[in-house]
């Protein structure tokens, strides 16, 4: 998607975010529109800055392995979706057509941890 469709809101929560950088709506909204717009490295980061703050949610060990898949980032995006089915994440429906984990619906390791799962 095209990032200049996505400029306001990104400025508006970017200065949000500095504002009130512990605010964990702001953050995740702004890694949700940084990914959206393409911006997939600064996702990653602002993911990685909500894992730190909620270590225990599961939804954001998802969204962090969600970014490390559209990085490319495989072995690492399965061990963080892992971790947030050990959290309580079970949408096998939602994680078997996630366009985010695209590149995972064929990564044997995606593919067990799917299939596990499935049959819980």
């Amino acid at each position: 998607m095209e990032s200049s469709k996505f400029a306001f809101e990104i400025e508006f929560f970017a200065d949000l975010h500095k504002r009130m950088p512990r605010d964990l709506k702001v953050a995740a909204i702004l890694a949700q529109l940084y990914t959206e717009s393409g911006k997939v490295e600064e996702g990653l980061k602002i993911d990685r800055k909500l894992v730190r703050l909620c270590p225990e949610d599961p939804t954001v060990h998802y969204n962090l392995g969600c970014s490390l898949a559209l990085k490319g980032r495989k072995n690492e995006a399965v061990k963080a979706i892992r971790h947030a089915i050990s959290l309580g994440y079970r949408d096998y429906d939602w994680m078997s057509k996630d366009p985010d984990l695209a590149e995972l619906q064929t990564y044997p390791a995606f593919c067990s941890l799917l299939q596990a799962i499935k049959h819980d």
